[in-house]
């Protein structure tokens, strides 16, 4: 077997299954999940719609690099999403269909890690785990930077010693971020692909969470959108990945994008015809519909601004919490280490949350999740409702 297995470590929800093992909540408590972001906003009707006329497609076999069709409604959404130059992202040479986000970065980081001793990727703290099991199963070693309240929830990257970026062959970023909402702003960016021009390694940027977002007017800024402001058309070492699953509610169609450096995207694709990870073309159909609709995605965050409209002002009685900068989580501090607090909220009022702890790791005596909670407002706006006032009270009675 791999030895490298052996370094994976429990995902986050195996983690609260154990702390909550024994735990047996209150039987006049309905269930209220805030653990895990799994969208539960109705999925597109038009969408479901294109599936079931197009399952005599499960007779074909699909190609792993996509129906130009798809791969031309993905640069078009792209290029008007991030203000791209026209042309610069093409459908050929520039995007590729994934099977959703996590897929697609566990086997970019396979497919650029060059195994020599040192090879690192470096990560945000808290992080997506894909990013640090895909650098262990890549034979990389990950190097964690700390995302906390003292820098906004946005790494400090001019802080990492030259030493560490010298050996460094992929920097994720996440923006907005998971668990913390946090956007990173242009000149953040501009400065990140410095340093990626000056020590050769490539920026692997997670924006799955970029259609969600507070103000109508003030869509998040992306790494490609970046590359436009420099006039860097070729978007060398910038390689991004978008999903469906959040801007669309479509987590079960496994459904993403990954776009930038051509150089990569070429070398990436030889790798996933090997992988063998193509997408089924009823799903790509349904794709190339839900990338065209702009409407149903305004909805979806209509219905995310009621929530967190509804939801802050209860919570912030008892938590240090605020709206984030875009996505659907919610981060407050915990009057308690943040593994007790999950554990007593289910046994006592049947709501469930994720321990931030189990989302970070230590590094020098501090790891920037504990005493924090990730909260994902993904249920319907009654039952987040309902959650946070069952916080609040939880909280009031307690000494």
């Amino acid at each position: 077997m791999n030895p490298d297995l052996d370094r994976l470590h429990p995902y986050p929800f195996e983690k609260l299954a154990q702390l909550k093992a024994d735990v047996t909540p209150p039987a006049n408590r309905s269930p209220i999940a805030l653990s895990i972001g799994e969208p539960k906003h109705p999925s597109p009707e038009f969408v479901q719609n294109v599936i079931r006329d197009n399952l005599d497609k499960l007779a074909n076999y699909p190609t792993t690099k996509g129906t130009d069709e798809l791969r031309q409604t993905i640069a078009g959404w792209a290029t008007r999403r991030f203000g791209l130059n026209e042309g610069s992202l093409t459908a050929e040479q520039h995007v590729l269909p994934v099977n959703g986000t996590r897929e697609a970065i566990f086997s970019l980081v396979q497919s650029v890690i060059d195994p020599v001793p040192g090879a690192t990727v470096v990560s945000p703290n808290p992080f997506y785990q894909i990013y640090e099991g895909a650098a262990f199963l890549a034979g990389a070693t990950p190097y964690y930077l700390a995302c906390d309240a003292s820098n906004g929830f946005i790494p400090d990257f001019e802080a990492v010693p030259d030493e560490v970026w010298r050996h460094t062959q992929i920097l994720f970023l996440c923006s907005p971020g998971n668990p913390s909402g946090a956007v990173i702003p242009r000149d953040t960016l501009q400065k990140v692909i410095e340093l990626a021009d000056r020590h050769d390694f490539l920026i692997a940027s997670d924006e799955c969470y970029s259609e969600l977002y507070p103000d109508e007017n003030e869509p998040p800024e992306g790494l490609l959108q970046t590359c436009a402001a420099l006039g860097r058309d070729d978007y060398r070492r910038c390689i991004v990945f978008h999903s469906l699953s959040k801007r669309s509610n479509l987590p079960g169609l496994r459904s993403g994008f990954v776009a930038g450096d051509a150089d990569v995207l070429k070398r990436f694709l030889r790798y996933r015809t090997y992988h063998g990870c193509a997408m089924p073309i009823q799903h790509q159909l349904a794709s190339i519909a839900a990338w065209q609709d702009e409407a149903h995605v305004r909805e979806n965050r209509a219905a995310y601004r009621e929530k967190f409209n509804a939801v802050v002002p209860i919570l912030q009685e008892v938590l240090d919490v605020d709206h984030p900068d875009a996505g659907f989580y919610l981060w407050p501090q915990t009057p308690m280490p943040d593994d007790t607090f999950a554990r007593e909220l289910a046994a006592e009022e049947n709501v469930h949350v994720l321990p931030g702890r189990y989302l970070s790791r230590a590094v020098a005596g501090h790891n920037p999740g504990e005493n924090h909670v990730r909260m994902a407002l993904v249920a319907p706006l009654d039952e987040c409702v309902e959650a946070a006032e069952r916080i609040r009270g939880w909280l009031k009675r307690r000494p």
